[in-house]
């Protein structure tokens, strides 16, 4: 069965599990402060040109989310994202079980728009009642969105002046990073990004890791007592090492930009394969994420040979599907795809 369905259908890259295998018999320290922990933040440090970031290895993305979430936001405040964003739609309610509210605007092809936002806000201080209603206290974007677009830097940029203008921290959603750093659309670099919100996660479980995503206070110092917070939310591992193995291998010799360019290399031509079959698109973006309009029976017979993902009735006929690929998809992958559209 081929596997185009999302981007975390394989375990580790080879890199990666080769070293949990080297360091397996090494006795170290837990919860996040044995040797390999701290290389790899220093080596995350390195990269995104922020000698000062508070980094911390959560197990996955949800509890990413719901934990930076929770610390940047007072009890009375909730967090503003897209009605499209990941947070919004697809964490069942994982924010609002943590007590806080997820304050949505406006959607475009997955991004906000940063006159929405200031927009957003301003009305809400502009009533006379807001003391009774839930403040907008941090800004949730993810990169790339869920719907596989990419912010530009001028997007993310403007985003950012009104956090800075209205004093909230920008959260940013990395759990496919990888793959929006490597397109050829994107315009924002690591360390960019880091100067461009005050915190963001690097994705590992969908970029090549087992599990576990680096969460980076650039912008701002992490809040008062992370870890105790961190562990309140299941998000803390006591085998902390396991993340820290996985990370210090992602991020020596360029690994992690290398698996970016490999899903990219191989949405590119999956993309090229769907249009030489004729599919409509739903949403074609440059990332590894391609939305198809596919013909139900069309849906039927491609899952009998490949997993795709279900994304939303388009018609009575039609559906909307999501092909994905990873660090693990190869080209013979998508020839054996192509041979069965």
């Amino acid at each position: 069965m081929l596997a185009f369905n999302n981007d975390y259908s394989h375990g580790a890259h080879p890199a990666v599990l080769q070293a949990l295998v080297d360091t397996n018999m090494e006795p170290q320290s837990g919860y996040g402060t044995d040797a390999h922990t701290e290389r790899a933040k220093q080596l995350i440090r390195e990269v995104c040109q922020a000698p000062d970031a508070d980094v911390f290895f959560l197990v996955g993305g949800t509890q990413a989310n719901a934990t930076v979430i929770d610390m940047l936001l007072a009890p009375y405040e909730g967090v503003v994202a897209a009605e499209t964003g990941h947070v919004a739609c697809h964490e069942a309610g994982a924010i609002e079980f943590g007590g806080h509210k997820v304050l949505t605007i406006p959607g475009y092809e997955g991004k906000m728009h940063a006159e929405d936002l200031e927009n957003y806000i301003q009305v809400f201080y502009e009533n006379e009642s807001y003391e009774h209603a839930v403040f907008p206290g941090a800004v949730y974007v993810s990169l790339s969105t869920e719907y596989g677009t990419l912010y530009s830097k001028a997007e993310l940029a403007a985003i950012h002046a009104v956090c800075q203008k209205r004093e909230i921290p920008l959260f940013v959603d990395g759990a496919r990073l990888a793959y929006a750093l490597a397109a050829d659309e994107c315009d924002i670099t690591l360390p960019e990004l880091a100067q461009l919100c005050d915190v963001f996660y690097i994705g590992g479980t969908k970029c090549g890791a087992l599990c576990g995503e680096a969460v980076v206070f650039c912008g701002m110092r992490a809040p008062a007592h992370p870890i105790p917070r961190i562990k309140q939310h299941g998000a803390l591992l006591a085998k902390g090492r396991l993340t820290g193995v996985q990370f210090e291998a992602l991020f020596t010799d360029g690994l992690y930009f290398e698996i970016g360019h490999q899903a990219i290399e191989t949405a590119q031509a999956l993309r090229r394969v769907l249009h030489e079959r004729g599919y409509q698109f739903f949403l074609e973006t440059p990332t590894n994420q391609q939305f198809v309009i596919l013909p139900n029976e069309d849906m039927a017979r491609i899952r009998e040979h490949a997993s795709i993902e279900y994304w939303e009735k388009y018609d009575d006929t039609h559906t909307v599907v999501r092909f994905c690929t990873s660090w693990a998809t190869t080209q013979e992958d998508i020839d054996a795809l192509a041979a069965v559209l």
